[in-house]
């Protein structure tokens, strides 16, 4: 059978060895003669794997000790109201940068919770030149007192990645749900960083919330326990069962990080991957991009075809020749790869092949 590669952007490949090892667990597990998913989530050898996790996501992004992991159900979506339960209390304001649809997604959360008044938004895109670009506010001349800044700097929709800092007066919160691990940051330039594991980290059902401790004094609303900060710091994530096997999938990935040679060697092969199927869309007429350089995603590269009544035979042609999951957002149409850490080179190469290819037989 030939290698099929698959560009989904969400729930995303996982890498091939973490798989493999997953088979070859998965009715016998630490030699305990069951599977993972069937013991107790308080038994040792399952708090050997939570420890063991959180010490190489810890490594993996050098993340200060001052900041509480967790692993918390209820993907990005559910982090969307968590972060307005846990920090903005009766009075509290926040501030919402949007960039794309998962952006504005948290903002629409956060008025149904916080109310209009509470929560002020700011666009971030500027399409004046043709191409999306990120072009942010100066944020010295805001008086605001906000609780906090919250951003989405990876569009997984729009193709548009933020990669330079925001600078501001705030602390900041960011959905990295879908470039969390891709490339090297700084945690203490953000006061909580939250991801849906669904992208770089493992299956769907899980999430990551890395927090600064000071946050936890912040006054919060009523809200559900299983989505309340302090007490999953409290009780090690686990104030009820959390999902055990999504846990153990992003241990096997966070393990497989390190045998890859941490973030800074990952990010390495992001840059390249990136940059081999960017070049093939500039060089080749037959297909544009709406995103300006500078912002151009690296985990999620959207581009359209010039003409667009090919889309479908594209998609098709390309699924035969087992490149699947190209076929952009409903809401934006043309064309999406994403390229997130499992993707291999070799899944790009045999992408960029394919579609300048295609671009020769349709010119």
């Amino acid at each position: 059978m030939s290698a099929i590669y698959n560009f989904c952007a969400g729930p995303a490949m996982l890498p091939k060895a973490v798989m493999q090892k997953a088979q070859q667990e998965l009715i016998d597990w630490n030699d305990l003669g069951v599977s993972v998913m069937e013991i107790s989530h308080r038994s040792k050898e399952f708090i050997a794997l939570t420890e063991q996790a959180e010490a190489e996501l810890r490594s993996l992004m050098d993340i200060p000790k001052n900041y509480h992991v967790l692993f918390m159900h209820g993907g990005g979506r559910g982090q969307f109201s968590a972060v307005v339960n846990n920090f903005l209390g009766d009075d509290g304001r926040a501030l919402y940068l949007v960039d794309g649809s998962w952006s504005f997604a948290a903002v629409v959360e956060a008025k149904k919770l916080a109310g209009d008044s509470n929560i002020d938004t700011i666009n971030i895109v500027d399409v004046s030149t043709g191409k999306n670009r990120i072009q942010f506010p100066d944020f010295s001349k805001i008086e605001e007192n906000y609780r906090f800044l919250h951003y989405c700097p990876n569009e997984t929709v729009d193709g548009i990645e933020v990669f330079e800092p925001l600078n501001c007066q705030w602390p900041v919160i960011a959905d990295m749900s879908s470039n969390i691990l891709s490339r090297e940051i700084d945690v203490s330039q953000f006061a909580l960083i939250y991801a849906g594991a669904q992208k770089n980290i493992g299956p769907s059902g899980l999430s990551i919330v890395i927090v600064r401790d000071d946050m936890l004094t912040l006054p919060s609303l009523p809200q559900s326990s299983i989505m309340d900060y302090k007490l999953a710091v409290k009780h090690g994530s686990m104030y009820n069962t959390p999902p055990t096997f999504a846990w153990y999938l992003a241990a096997a990935v966070f393990s497989w990080l390190q045998t890859m040679g941490g973030v800074a060697a990952i990010e390495q092969i992001n840059i390249e991957k990136a940059k081999l199927l960017y070049q093939c869309i500039d060089e080749v007429d037959f297909y544009t991009s709406g995103v300006a350089i500078e912002n151009r995603s690296r985990m999620n590269v959207t581009f359209q075809l010039v003409n667009t009544e090919l889309d479908s035979v594209f998609v098709e042609q390309a699924k035969n020749a087992g490149l699947v999951a190209l076929k952009g957002h409903r809401s934006v149409g043309g064309m999406r790869a994403s390229l997130y850490n499992a993707m291999p080179l070799e899944g790009v190469i045999a992408l960029v092949d394919f579609m300048r290819k295609f671009a020769e037989q349709h010119t």
